[in-house]
């Protein structure tokens, strides 16, 4: 969700119950802009806030020009002082999702090796590592699990270059009334997997500079997420069902949309039975 217009868009997604106190969204405001100029990002992200048993972690993204390029991931458990997060590997996201239960909300709080499996806690043992996983580490797994999942665009929000570069589109003007209620309207904003095995045929009408990522209509478990209108039907708004407190909104006809996250960083593994 874009920093600039943070306030705004807390309103459109206000829908779910969820949101941010008057105090921390004046924090906000303020903080986020000087995140931008110390670090020297083109654009600051607000993604969202995980809550822990003991304290909250409110979650920034910075980006440089590549739109698609690994972001920078910071947190803050005051929305005032950030903390930049480590970059996020393939073994981190595998030990996180083993992981079972709430964030304690101390960063330096360490899962110890019986909360893992047997298999990673002797190979760790063999590495001559210690068999833990601090929480920080888990979160920013955590965070690249739900960008991954369920981190999602309008169709034609964003451009991808002959070079492999993405960048904003700005000649997007909003999705129409009738393709924002369609799932297929709808990009995952990560390196696409359901595309690659597109034949040539399907692929024949696509537009290669638009049609680059995978949309949602062939997530699975079908179902996963519920398509609202909602402010008198003049936004649409997309909820997971997957990662519950994801939200996503989109105004027709303009170029207001992002998505936010409030929610305790758990995987509803339920699902499949709940559909």
């Amino acid at each position: 969700m874009e920093a600039a217009s943070l306030p705004a868009a807390l309103e459109l997604v206000a829908g779910g119950g969820v949101g941010l106190s008057p105090e921390k969204r004046a924090v906000l405001g303020a903080s986020l802009l000087l995140l931008q100029r110390d670090y020297r990002f083109e654009r600051v992200w607000f993604w969202g806030c995980v809550q822990g048993l003991r304290g909250a972690y409110y979650i920034a993204e910075g980006l440089g020009p590549d739109r698609a390029a690994p972001r920078s991931r910071l947190y803050s458990l005051n929305c005032v002082e950030w903390s930049l997060l480590p970059p996020v590997t393939k073994e981190m996201v595998a030990r996180a999702e083993r992981l079972m239960g709430r964030f304690q909300g101390d960063p330096s709080f360490e899962y110890e090796y019986t909360e893992i499996n047997a298999e990673d806690a002797e190979r760790l043992f063999e590495d001559g590592k210690e068999p833990v996983i601090k929480e920080e580490a888990r979160l920013v797994a955590t965070i690249e699990q739900i960008d991954r999942a369920v981190g999602i665009i309008p169709r034609g929000a964003f451009v991808k270059t002959p070079l492999g570069a993405v960048h904003e589109n700005r000649n997007f003007e909003g999705l129409s009334s009738t393709e924002a209620k369609k799932l297929s309207s709808y990009f995952h904003f990560t390196e696409p997997v359901n595309l690659k095995n597109k034949t040539l045929l399907e692929k024949a009408d696509l537009d290669p500079s638009i049609d680059f990522l995978d949309s949602l209509e062939h997530d699975i478990p079908q179902g996963s997420w519920t398509v609202q209108l909602e402010k008198g039907g003049t936004v649409v708004v997309l909820r997971s069902l997957l990662w519950l407190g994801l939200t996503f909104y989109h105004v027709p006809m303009t170029t207001q949309y992002g998505y936010i996250y409030f929610g305790t960083g758990e995987k509803n593994l339920d699902l499949p039975f709940m559909l």
